[in-house]
């Protein structure tokens, strides 16, 4: 744990939507910070980002930047980290990873504070924050866990266009405006069209089926909840909506647990918010569930399919608890604020 008043902290690869995400949580939270540096690519050095009202300028990552940092947020992808953050782990840093380079590596914890947030003083200079999916739905598998044992766990996701960048998101806004003009429509992230249309964008495993991102769901599940022989299972689609991603998540527990004393369970859980009123017609949607810290669950019902048997619809918003609010909760625990 590092104990100091303030913090030098800098964010590697500040000017993607997740960097710039954790800038605005940190100055949100109001984290100790004596000094931030931002970094990014030669292509985005030397532009300028506000940080409490002052213009900090974004410098080129390179080996050589992490002298007398203490907190490194990762906000690059895997190549880059791994690349780039030994380097800084040499110069001393902790590193809070966003990327998968280090999610399955043994020596590295892989955290989401309110699950398993003891497990962060194992670091050895890195900890990696899980895929965005991962991080919503261990939120909601926790506390049920806890009550009842997990005994199988089949998800469907369905992402944002956020979670694949900025990019991608002015793609969907482009193939929007371009089929409601009758125009034709250009595809330059994806290899489908992505507007009015479902997608798988991951390239699956040929001998198994799998995207990399169910395999991510799956494989950083079982060791966030510490279960390495959990039978789970995992689909991944890609949807129209710029920002938050939903989750239907089918659970058979060991122990039954009914749709009420489920909502009572998941109340208690720091950051979920039980927003579930069948007879009103009230549940999460991505909509409104952007901006917001928490992971939503709704729709909880029995399925009388198996014994002991829920279904559950889970909400996040894959910007903030997804990779940066995770982060920064990271790094709160880390200094030894604990984070809410």
């Amino acid at each position: 744990m590092l104990k100091k008043r303030s913090y030098h902290v800098a964010v590697m690869g500040a000017t993607g939507v997740v960097g710039q995400e954790m800038v605005s949580i940190l100055e949100e939270r109001k984290f100790p910070i004596s000094r931030l540096s931002l970094f990014a690519s030669a292509r985005s050095a030397g532009t300028t980002m506000t940080f409490c009202d002052e213009e900090i300028v974004v410098a080129e990552l390179t080996k050589d930047v992490f002298s007398g940092i203490d907190i490194v947020l990762g906000a690059t992808d895997s190549a880059l980290s791994k690349k780039f953050s030994p380097h800084a782990v040499s110069d001393g840093c902790v590193v809070i990873d966003n990327s998968s380079a280090f999610r399955m590596d043994p020596k590295v914890p892989l955290i989401v504070p309110e699950v398993n947030g003891e497990m962060i003083a194992t670091h050895r200079g890195i900890i990696a924050n899980p895929n965005c999916s991962t991080a919503q739905l261990v939120m909601a598998l926790k506390p049920l866990h806890d009550a009842a044992m997990l005994k199988r766990v089949i998800v469907t996701t369905f992402q944002s266009v956020s979670g694949t960048g900025k990019d991608a998101m002015d793609e969907l806004m482009d193939q929007t405006k371009a089929i409601l003009s009758f125009q034709d429509v250009e595809k330059k992230v994806y290899k489908e069209q992505i507007a009015f249309n479902c997608i798988v964008n991951w390239e699956a495993d040929p001998e198994t089926g799998f995207t990399e991102e169910e395999t991510k769901i799956m494989e950083e599940t079982r060791k966030i909840l510490n279960l390495p022989s959990l039978a789970i299972t995992a689909t991944t689609i890609r949807v129209p909506v710029f920002r938050s991603h939903g989750e239907s998540v089918n659970i058979e527990l060991q122990k039954k647990l009914t749709p009420n004393e489920t909502r009572a369970i998941l109340s208690t859980m720091p950051g979920v918010v039980v927003f579930d009123n069948p007879a009103r017609g009230i549940y999460p949607t991505p909509f409104e569930v952007a901006g917001q810290d928490d992971v939503y669950v709704g729709r909880i019902r029995e399925d009388r399919s198996v014994p002991n048997g829920l279904h559950l619809w889970v909400v996040g918003d894959n910007l903030r608890k997804g990779a940066a609010l995770n982060a920064v909760q990271i790094a709160e625990h880390l200094i030894g604020g604990g984070g809410e």
